[in-house]
């Protein structure tokens, strides 16, 4: 296996904590591979809208969480920032206990001096054109088809084989689904460009990757329901999507870096780039 790259950053979004499709084992084993100076939790981490319905807590998913409060105790910055099934903890927003805080939303600074807007991204879904009814028939859908990856990834465990995303597979192959991404791309570019930065990163949309347009990079990590990746940021302020293996997936495109200096992460209205 190649030697896991090092880890500046690392983004982590939904991983839905509290139901059944949580990849907490994955997560677990990138997270022992891979140690960031910072940890960004962008959204959805914790599923507080299906808890209420039935909470499914197993050992797997405990020790995921015991794990990511060791981090911050071993010296590790730890940003949580709320996403729309974890909406209920944006009214702590500000708070920080020790190295683990939580904020709405962050612009940070990579290595190399580009501002990145982070955000969970659920404030661009009235920007998608899609009819309500599609959306809902594609929910439904997408709950259906995570228990088939359920069942299709047990019996691959049983087999031997590694994970293997069949809802991502599935996907692809949708137009309606493509369509909604490339909505959502579009809208994430334009709010950072507005901004006047130099790209964005977030998740919701449970499918990783890297677009361009203009100058602005739109960088989304991905989930650990699906397809269990994260975004890491090398010491030089490299992205790179990793899975949980902590195996390269996918660089980023090559493009200018910007002038801004090296800082420290910074709250959007502390840096004053609030739309």
């Amino acid at each position: 296996m190649p030697t896991p790259p090092t880890a500046r950053t690392l983004f982590v979004s939904d991983v839905h904590l509290g139901t059944r499709d949580c990849q907490a084992e994955l997560l677990a084993s990138l997270l022992r591979r891979v140690r960031p100076e910072r940890l960004y939790l962008v959204g959805d981490i914790v599923d507080l809208i299906a808890m209420r319905k039935r909470a499914v807590l197993p050992p797997a998913q405990q020790r995921l969480a015991a794990r990511l409060l060791r981090l911050a105790r071993g010296g590790c910055e730890i940003v949580y920032i709320p996403g729309n099934h974890d909406a209920a903890l944006r009214r702590l927003c500000g708070l920080r206990v020790h190295r683990v805080r939580i904020e709405r939303r962050m612009i940070h600074t990579t290595a190399d001096g580009r501002c990145l807007l982070v955000s969970h991204g659920d404030e661009f879904d009235t920007h998608v054109r899609i009819a309500p009814w599609l959306l809902t028939l594609g929910d439904g859908m997408h709950q259906f088809v995570l228990a088939l990856n359920r069942w299709c990834n047990r019996t691959r465990g049983l087999l031997g084989l590694p994970y293997w995303s069949l809802a991502s597979a599935l996907k692809r192959r949708v137009g309606a689904a493509q369509r909604y991404v490339a909505q959502f791309e579009q809208a994430a570019l334009h709010q950072a460009a507005r901004e006047g930065l130099d790209g964005y990163v977030g998740g919701h949309i449970h499918k990783a990757g890297f677009r361009a347009r203009d100058g602005v990079l739109y960088c989304n990590d991905g989930d650990w329901v699906e397809h269990c990746t994260a975004l890491l940021e090398t010491p030089d302020g490299r992205l790179q999507l990793v899975d949980w293996r902590g195996e390269i997936i996918e660089r980023e495109p090559v493009m200018a870096a910007s002038s801004v200096s090296e800082g420290a992460a910074l709250p959007v209205a502390a840096a004053g780039r609030a739309s």
